[in-house]
């Protein structure tokens, strides 16, 4: 029987009722720094329409007024029309030139501040939206909801603003030449205003289902090139392949749908043009050949109406990219509007100083009080916990999956704060500490052993930035990673390839071990870090761990409870709570739970 399957994306990708406001409002804040810049290229822009538009005025001031001085012997005048028409069509295109360029210039400066506020508060982001989300739909936000608003910023906003200018210099042009002429252009504009007000309405939704679903495809294809072992592992290509067929079929459909609305529009815009057109030449030429206007009119008439209705057709494109980049703006709205749930304080306390840092127990006191979680609207996963470890105890926490182990050390670590009580760190609630202040204090390594791409030295120096060659070599000394670097080709230069790839697990948990080490923090959390070692990189572990973990407050999850040798004290979770606390020796000599677990594990290796 095959499973449901959840639609959790969908519901992620729902935006709120207001977001084209708020999207709006992220416009306006992206653009205020180049208010200057905007008001320069807003004057370029009118000056750049009106030369536009005033050229056929020269030309029906050389047909009518040149033309029969030139017929009597005078040519100035028709010398004076050709060359302020020159003149008006020259300096109409350095203007255009000048502006594009400088449209497109400050598009980027305002691209960047964007892409640069989106990865920012992505990463301000607390772990709870990051699990609900995925890393494909914030790829979306940068790669193709960016490019959409690019596209319209850098090429299409000129263009649109001119285009509506020159239609306005136009209108008023019509009517100071002819006003019955003016008045038949004008009433094409009665049906014009509906069709183009249903287009809004229909395009909005259309190109809102195109970034949903161009979201969808680029998350199945990160996805699935994120997990190609398992995909190449179980041959689940052809299946993959079709999933993301799918998502391809409604991405192609929605915009299929998108652009059946420009055509539609284009359409009638078109028609009405050319009726438009039609009517003036039969109506001007009977005004001309009745005497109430000259040919010079009418000709400059015809050439406006093809300014006229040529910007419309440049419209109806501007409008494409106009609905597809505000529907990608709400989007990446959406993301900076979220709120992360885990806030620093505003008035952050520091943490006390140590009174020696040769001190015995150099760590940090860390306490739980009457804590109660639950993610979202879920039940309770620790129903009411108090738990207080002195300064420099290792503790183990031992119990089945479920159990609440690693909900325990995300709030100590302050991935999420509790729903009630408090946690603190030598008597310091963790949500009044600064952050940053926390991260050097609280340091937490988890089974995924993740390595960015670089040097094997850049990963290993992620936990202190600032540390030297002999500091790292010291780190990865201590956890008994150097001799391997030593035996490979670059050493410690040796380029670690995507997520580390050029390691084995256990070696890539190693280097996570090295940075605990080199960061030198108050309190380590220990996620199930050793559940991916074989058993000789575990027991050189176990050595490395004793040299890390010595002074420090440490929590540890542990599934192999050989790694329970080394702490203080275990504890024995169930259901949130704790239900057996103890020195490894007092549980291990009663009749427990975890007794019975550490007889299985001993008959298990026998």
């Amino acid at each position: 029987m095959s499973m449901p399957r959840l639609e959790s994306d969908d519901e992620i990708e729902s935006l709120p009722p207001d977001i084209a406001k708020k999207a709006r409002a992220l416009l306006m804040t992206l653009v205020r720094p180049h208010l200057a810049m905007a008001v320069f290229l807003a004057v370029i822009v009118v000056l750049t329409a009106a030369l536009m538009v005033i050229g056929p005025v020269f030309i029906a001031d050389a047909l009518d007024q040149g033309v029969p001085a030139a017929i009597d012997g005078d040519m100035d005048p028709l010398i004076r029309a050709v060359t302020l028409f020159v003149v008006s069509a020259i300096a109409s295109a350095v203007l255009a030139f000048t502006s594009t360029r400088l449209v497109g210039i400050t598009a980027q400066k305002i691209l960047f501040t964007l892409r640069e506020r989106v990865f920012t508060h992505v990463q301000r982001l607390d772990l709870g939206y990051h699990e609900k989300s995925t890393s494909g739909r914030l790829v979306s936000r940068q790669t193709s909801d960016m490019e959409s608003v690019q596209q319209f910023l850098s090429y299409s906003l000129f263009d649109t603003a001119l285009a509506v200018l020159q239609m306005l210099f136009i209108a008023v042009t019509l009517v100071v030449l002819d006003v019955p002429l003016a008045i038949v252009v004008f009433a094409g504009f009665v049906p014009l205003f509906f069709i183009t007000k249903a287009a809004h309405s229909t395009q909005r939704s259309a190109y809102r289902r195109t970034r949903t679903s161009i979201a969808k495809v680029i998350v199945h294809f990160v996805e699935t090139m994120g997990g190609i072992r398992a995909v190449q592992a179980y041959r689940r290509q052809p299946e993959r392949r079709g999933t993301l067929s799918d998502q391809d079929a409604r991405y192609r459909d929605a915009n299929t749908d998108a652009l059946r609305g420009v055509a539609w529009f284009a359409g009638w815009t078109r028609l009405i043009g050319n009726i438009t057109q039609t009517v003036i030449i039969v109506i001007g030429a009977w005004l001309v050949i009745e005497g109430w206007t000259q040919i010079g009119v009418l000709a400059a008439f015809i050439l406006y109406l093809r300014r006229f209705y040529g910007p419309l057709d440049e419209l109806v494109q501007a409008f494409n990219l106009y609905q597809s980049a505000s529907a990608a703006l709400e989007k990446i709205a959406a993301v900076l509007d979220t709120d992360p749930e885990v806030v620093e304080p505003t008035q952050p306390q520091a943490l006390p100083a140590h009174a020696s840092r040769d001190a015995a127990a150099s760590g940090r006191t860390l306490d739980l009080d009457k804590v109660r979680f639950a993610y979202a609207d879920g039940p309770d996963v620790l129903p009411r916990f108090d738990l207080h470890i002195p300064a420099g105890q290792i503790v183990a926490l031992v119990g089945a999956t479920g159990a609440g182990k690693s909900t325990l050390v995300k709030l100590v670590t302050r991935f999420y704060d509790p729903s009630e009580g408090q946690i603190t760190l030598d008597e310091v609630d963790l949500r009044d500490l600064d952050d940053a202040q926390l991260r050097s204090s609280v340091v937490m390594v988890t089974q995924e052993s993740f390595l960015f791409a670089g040097t094997i030295a850049d990963n290993i120096r992620i936990g202190n930035p600032g540390a030297g060659d002999d500091d790292v070599v010291a780190a990865a000394t201590a956890v008994g990673l150097n001799a391997y670097i030593r035996r490979l080709p670059d050493g410690y230069a040796t380029d670690v390839k995507k997520r580390g790839g050029r390691l084995s697990s256990g070696q890539r948990q190693l280097v996570s071990f090295a940075r605990v080490f080199l960061a030198d923090p108050d309190v380590v959390v220990l996620d199930e870090a050793t559940a991916h070692l074989d058993i000789p990189s575990e027991r050189l572990v176990q050595d490395a761990l004793a040299t890390v973990l010595e002074g420090r407050t440490a929590i540890i999850i542990a599934h192999r409870l050989s790694t329970v040798e080394i702490a203080d004290r275990v504890l024995v979770m169930e259901s949130g709570r704790i239900v057996e606390d103890g020195t490894p020796d007092e549980l291990i000599s009663g009749t427990g739970k975890f007794a019975q677990l550490h007889q299985a594990w001993r008959d298990s290796l026998v």
